[in-house]
């Protein structure tokens, strides 16, 4: 049981310091130190199944003793799995979000094309060009009212901040 429960505990550590090696571990290579370190764990599982069956088979006064041992190293290992599942989902996650990110950077929101799909909406229905380029031309005033509006608000918002303040 001795010799079991010391190739755990070592077995532990290994698992320990390959976890360090995960965060490090470049893209390519962090599902095969994952797999790795999986594997490990079931494997230190395996050992804690034995060596609870040896627990049982010790002397009553040592049993308490060792099932002591056996349970810490049961946590342990469980903190590992624990781990290693919460880096799995944080890694998940962060590629999901790079994901979404490239998508949207791939896509193009131009104003130009929506403009010009209107334009030929509007031709399709029948209104003349003077109409289209009223509409056009009250678009580019109304993008100065709206600017104008904002700069005022602002200034009013300054103002009454100074002289309230």
């Amino acid at each position: 049981m001795e010799t079991l429960y010391h190739q755990t505990n070592k077995q532990i550590h290994e698992v320990q310091t390959h976890m360090g090696r995960l965060e490090k571990a470049d893209a390519q290579s962090v599902h095969l130190v994952e797999n790795e370190i999986q594997a490990r764990i079931d494997q230190i599982f395996s050992s804690l199944e034995r060596l609870e069956i040896l627990t049982s088979k010790e002397p009553p006064n040592r049993r308490q003793n060792a099932k002591l041992r056996v349970d810490q190293l049961k946590y342990d290992c469980q903190h590992l799995q624990t781990a290693l599942k919460n880096f799995q989902h944080y890694r998940y996650s962060h590629e999901q979000l790079d994901r979404e990110r490239e998508e949207l950077l791939q896509r193009t929101f131009t104003t130009n094309g929506a403009q010009k799909k209107i334009l030929d909406v509007a031709n399709m229905l029948g209104m003349s060009n003077t109409v289209m380029r009223l509409i056009e031309k009250r678009a580019f005033q109304d993008k100065f009212i709206m600017i104008g509006g904002m700069v005022v608000t602002c200034i009013i918002m300054v103002l009454a901040f100074k002289y309230l303040t």
